[in-house]
């Protein structure tokens, strides 16, 4: 049986912010019997924040935008013991494609900085499913002492940053960590205190930057691919193990730190490196015409 459950929003106290002041905030509200949280958010613009919380509810959305700056589309649903929210953000002007790709490859244009601003607070008391879809703008993504279950990442032309600033793990085990950028740029910080299994990273033009200079707690493989892009990889001291396999064309660049030696065909690894080794990062990676760079 399903049911279903309507946004609740209310005026606050308007409290100072840089780049204007909060006007609104939209709650939604906790289900005891909800084991798991799916959250799927689409934001075409702005400034985006993402934190934890030690409030009870799902979710509490602050922004500084006019009810006539934007709509918002929203949805809330129970199925079984998952709680299904749904919350799509547009703005009424939203900047256009070629407008976007010309500003990335042709450099800015006179178009003052985007003012609006999106914060939302998650709770730290409930399990997520996230999926996060970000058109143009900025989004900042700190997932520290949460519990999330797997995270999806897609990312236009915004930049987008994501990792446990204040470096607490993970509640739980992560079954996958999937990152794609278009035009932007995605940065991952302390991504091992993910606690993920799988992490999948996808590069069409623009640039993303993978940190895992934390020892990991659990073994991670990582399968990446790479357009004309850039995939930059941070990775932790000597004695983790690590293997390396790369599919190229003579049109990239793969930058093989000395530390990982040549042991099969398109194939590294370091001395830590074994098989069957406990918390190893195993990378599965295949490039086009970008570059790959190891640190």
């Amino acid at each position: 049986m399903q049911k279903k459950y309507w946004l609740t929003g209310w005026a606050i106290a308007i409290v100072g912010l840089a780049c204007g002041q909060i006007k609104k905030q939209f709650t939604v509200e906790d289900a005891p019997y909800c084991e798991n949280i799916s959250l799927t958010l689409k934001a075409n613009s702005g400034n985006c924040f993402i934190k934890p919380s030690q409030n009870p509810e799902i979710l509490n959305v602050y922004s500084n935008q006019s009810e006539s700056g934007y709509a918002h589309n929203f949805r809330k649903e129970v199925k079984g013991k998952t709680c299904e929210v749904v919350l799509n953000l547009e703005e009424v002007q939203a900047e256009g494609l070629s407008q976007t790709i010309s500003t990335r490859f042709f450099g800015p244009s006179d178009k003052p900085a985007d003012d609006k601003v999106w914060k939302m607070y998650l709770t730290n008391s409930k399990p997520y499913l996230l999926e996060l879809n970000y058109g143009v703008g900025n989004a900042n993504i700190d997932l520290s002492g949460l519990a999330v279950k797997k995270l999806k990442i897609n990312t236009g032309s915004a930049d987008v940053n994501v990792g446990y600033y204040s470096a607490l793990e993970n509640q739980v085990d992560m079954d996958t960590f999937f990152v794609k950028v278009d035009l932007g740029s995605v940065n991952v910080k302390n991504i091992s205190l993910s606690r993920t299994h799988c992490v999948m990273a996808d590069v069409g033009f623009g640039n993303m930057t993978l940190d895992f200079s934390n020892k990991p707690v659990v073994s991670n493989r990582i399968k990446g691919s790479v357009g004309a892009g850039n995939l930059t990889i941070i990775l932790p001291k000597e004695e983790t193990p690590v293997l390396v396999k790369i599919q190229d064309s003579w049109l990239c660049s793969v930058n093989i730190p000395s530390d990982l030696k040549k042991v099969g065909e398109n194939t590294f690894a370091n001395r830590a490196y074994s098989k069957g080794a406990k918390n190893a990062l195993v990378f599965d990676l295949d490039v086009s015409m970008g570059n790959i760079v190891f640190k």
